[in-house]
């Protein structure tokens, strides 16, 4: 099978002899990669002029609803993946991550832009600032793709994952991508891009793949264009230092391989659910992906009084778990990616027992590797070192075996395990076992600096946490030194990584034509027709309406203190109330709210359909006996939202800024209220 690479809309058999890659499980050919001869210059001209122009024309919605449409696409076809997955050595719990780890956090991020952000083809961020005493002069911050490409260069252990985390928010960001997969399993990678460009979903240029090297592709980049990678600290290191990325300050996203902690509270006994909770992840932490995850617990920091008992119950674990073809029944962990990576993991391995000692496993350990047509040359077994004195000894902090491999180490005190856990010298995540809330606390604000994530594992989430070792998309992955210093996922953090922030000056009627919000103090414009008779389409950005009067009476208040059951003093105690804060009787806020409802609501049918939110509530002034209010009602922002198919009319939601005022013009209440309107485009 060749891997070939898409650049430029066309599959590309590279020139020269090709890499090949060997199944995982035999150490048969199942793969010959080759990029010679690709034209680099052409494939980034071919993302930036025909992928990039294409996707910025399109909406965040419309973005979000492509990958809503490839994720589908993607998860119809998943058999196929898990089939190609098994080659890597890989089990079906190990693929699950991968291949539909990867397509749950596409449809996660799309999902997450549709609820969040408006359909628009850029962010507005924050609230609008005065930058003048009169209100003329404000600023906002909006954010707008780059007219670049996003390189993504991946590791070898995650080819699905890996990808579809890293496209996603690009792809939404408006920014084409052009991914280069570990070539120990880009076989992998290639067969679902095959099915992503033969789906058509995308537009072309929006997506390329290069199996294979990069040549001069790092030479090709400038300002507008973002690099992340995956892999490890050493490689990353060296990429961050390519000439062409400093001299044009390219953006460089790193994650690296790291030396991960799982600290076991003291205050843990060995009969205690937290105790078999922490063994458990551990173990699992071990094997999963055979231990190559750059979020794999490499230490495993302990009481110095309960280090026997956990080596032996780890052992113990450890001793039942089958090692061979993922397709036998019963086998738990599958072979490394492939020679090299057992290579690599031995060396390691080899180098910690220089100053470590070997519990259980290694290159010499006699264990079981079940499965008719499997070779030994990919397996290495779970294996357990250990040592005694991680104060001093800076091997296990600073040597990573990518595998099944982690280091028991003791600690005295807490202040003990907290400086061990730093010794790593930053991690993607770190992990907390214990059900003392002191003990957790301590532990976790005095090492958090150190460790991009922390996950907290108790008897209390135990059964819906997600692990030590899973990134999830509304969570930061990444870490500080040695992790790489960098941040993927996050939510919209991860979008925004690939979009210029930019802080936009003037008056309030500017802001307001560029970013298509309504900005207090822009011009507003009134029209003899009701905006609650106006279907979506209709409404102008700015467009106001300012009701009648209404003089609130004692009656509105005992009224609407008998109807909700509030009898606040300063509602109702005249007395108490004189030397209060108010100085006299007041309204219920809820009341003013809803009296304004009445003021600016038009009651026969319309395209208004509901009113299904309201934000930014706030008091600002009280209102009492007598004072007399009106309302101002502003069309803030609108959202056309994409019609499903069980959907009986298409909708947009149109965002309103309400303001209530007393009868000396000062404001009283502001709030946004949304409602869904109807639309008459389709």
């Amino acid at each position: 099978m060749k891997t070939n690479s898409y650049v430029c809309g066309e599959w590309f058999e590279g020139l020269g002899k090709p890499v090949e890659v060997q199944n995982a499980l035999n150490g048969e050919v199942i793969s010959h990669i080759n990029s010679q001869g690709i034209d680099f210059a052409k494939v980034v001209a071919h993302a930036k002029d025909i992928g990039g122009p294409k996707l910025r024309l399109m909406t965040l919605h419309e973005r979000a609803e492509a990958l809503k449409a490839l994720g589908l696409f993607l998860l119809e076809r998943k058999a196929d993946y898990y089939t190609v997955s098994h080659q890597s050595g890989a089990t079906k719990i190990d693929s699950w991550v991968d291949i539909e780890g990867g397509i749950g956090t596409m449809l996660s991020y799309s999902s997450m832009v549709r609820r969040e952000l408006p359909n628009e083809t850029f962010i507005v961020e924050g609230d609008v600032e005065a930058l003048s005493k009169g209100g003329s002069f404000v600023g906002q911050h909006i954010l707008t793709a780059k007219p670049g490409v996003s390189l993504h260069i991946n590791a070898f252990n995650f080819p699905c994952w890996g990808m579809l985390e890293k496209i996603a928010p690009s792809l939404l960001a408006g920014v084409p991508v052009i991914v280069k997969p570990g070539t120990a399993t880009a076989y992998i990678t290639h067969a679902m891009v095959k099915d992503i460009i033969g789906s058509g979903i995308l537009p072309e240029g929006a997506l390329q793949l290069i199996c294979g090297s990069t040549g001069d592709l790092l030479d090709q980049l400038n300002e507008q264009d973002v690099v992340t990678f995956t892999g490890s600290a050493k490689t990353g290191q060296m990429l961050k230092q390519h000439p062409n990325l400093a001299k044009h300050n390219i953006p460089f996203n790193m994650e690296a391989d790291s030396l991960n902690c799982s600290i076991l509270g003291e205050s843990v006994d060995e009969d205690s659910p937290e105790f078999d909770l922490f063994i458990k992840e551990v173990v699992r932490e071990m094997t999963v992906k055979a231990g190559q995850k750059c979020t794999a617990i490499r230490r495993t920091i302990v009481p110095a009084n309960k280090i026997d008992a956990v080596q032996y119950a780890l052992t113990t674990r450890l001793a039942k778990i089958s090692v061979g073809d993922p397709s036998v029944e019963g086998v738990r962990m599958g072979s490394l990616a492939g020679v090299d990576q057992r290579e690599d993991v031995n060396t390691q391995v080899q180098r910690l027992l220089e100053t470590c000692d070997l519990v259980v496993g290694g290159a010499d350990a006699k264990y079981d590797i079940h499965g008719e047509n499997v070779s030994a040359d990919s397996f290495y077994p779970p294996t357990l070192l250990r040592c005694d004195s991680p104060l001093t000894n800076n091997a296990p902090h600073e040597i990573e075996a990518f595998g099944p491999v982690t280091t028991l180490m003791p600690y005295d005190s807490l202040d003990d395990a907290i400086a061990i856990a730093k010794l790593g010298k930053g991690s993607l995540v770190g992990s907390v076992v214990s059900f003392d809330p002191e003990e957790i606390k301590q532990l976790v604000l005095n090492s958090a600096s150190y460790h991009g994530r922390m996950l907290v594992l108790n008897r209390e989430c135990a059964k819906e946490s997600t692990g030590h070792g899973s990134p999830l998309a509304s969570l930061v992955h990444g870490g500080p030194g040695r992790a790489g210093g960098g941040e993927e996922l996050g939510g919209l953090r991860a979008i925004k990584h690939y979009m210029q922030r930019t802080a936009i000056q003037g008056s309030p009627s500017t802001l307001m034509a560029i970013t298509n919000e309504y900005v207090k103090g822009a011009k507003q414009v009134t029209f003899d027709k009701h905006p609650f008779r106006k279907y979506f389409e209709e409404l102008l950005i700015g467009e106001s309406l300012t009701t009648h009067k209404r003089t609130v009476t004692e009656a509105d208040i005992v009224n609407f203190g008998c109807l909700s059951g509030d009898h606040f003093y300063a509602h109702f105690d005249e007395t108490a109330v004189e030397d209060s804060f108010f100085g006299k009787r007041v309204a219920h806020g809820y009341f003013l709210i809803s009296a304004a409802a009445g003021m600016f609501v038009d009651p026969g049918k319309g395209p208004v359909i509901a009113n299904y939110g309201l934000e930014n509530l706030r008091f600002v002034e009280p209102v009492g006996v007598g004072d007399t209010i009106h309302v101002t009602i502003t069309v803030k922002r609108k959202i056309k939202k994409a019609k499903r198919p069980d959907d009986k009319q298409a909708t947009g939601v149109v965002v309103w800024n309400v303001e209530i005022y007393n009868q000396h013009e000062e404001m009283v209440a502001l709030y946004d209220i949304m409602t869904l309107v109807a639309r008459q485009d389709a």
